[in-house]
């Protein structure tokens, strides 16, 4: 699985994937785009909702809706915490229920689980240009 950002203009780029799926990222003040933090945000939120869907829906037809938090002391560059919280209608749901939906997003969840065990995100430059006749 591979995304590819493409720059389009001045501080605007576009995410794509292989099934066609694009998605415009800019800074945070661009109109029309997600910022990359807000991207995170979506993905960690997403991945909760995609992952209990099916065990939530065996018991209620309402919305699903998860939001997730961007929390930061101002003017980091780094995020402390991203919680996430998912909210749907539990009126027919009983604490066994929520308690396997909680350990299936804790368990299942690739972005969530990514997030907390810090996983490495190293960066590849392109080379410098070189001549066949550099001095040796």
């Amino acid at each position: 699985m591979e995304v590819e950002v493409r720059r389009v203009g001045q501080h605007e780029f576009v995410a794509t994937n292989d099934r066609g799926a694009s998605v415009r990222v800019g800074r945070k003040d661009q109109p029309g785009s997600f910022s990359p933090v807000e991207l995170l945000l979506a993905a960690a939120a997403g991945c909760a909702a995609v992952t209990a869907e099916t065990l939530i829906t065996r018991t209620t037809d309402g919305p699903i809706v998860a939001r997730a938090s961007d929390v930061r002391p101002p003017g980091a560059h780094q995020l402390d915490a991203v919680p996430v919280v998912l909210d749907f209608d539990a009126s027919g749901v009983d604490e066994e229920r929520l308690a396997v939906i909680r350990r299936a997003v804790e368990q299942l969840c690739t972005v969530t689980r990514t997030l907390k065990q810090g996983a490495d995100a190293p960066l590849q430059l392109p080379m410098p240009f070189q001549t066949a006749s550099e001095p040796e």
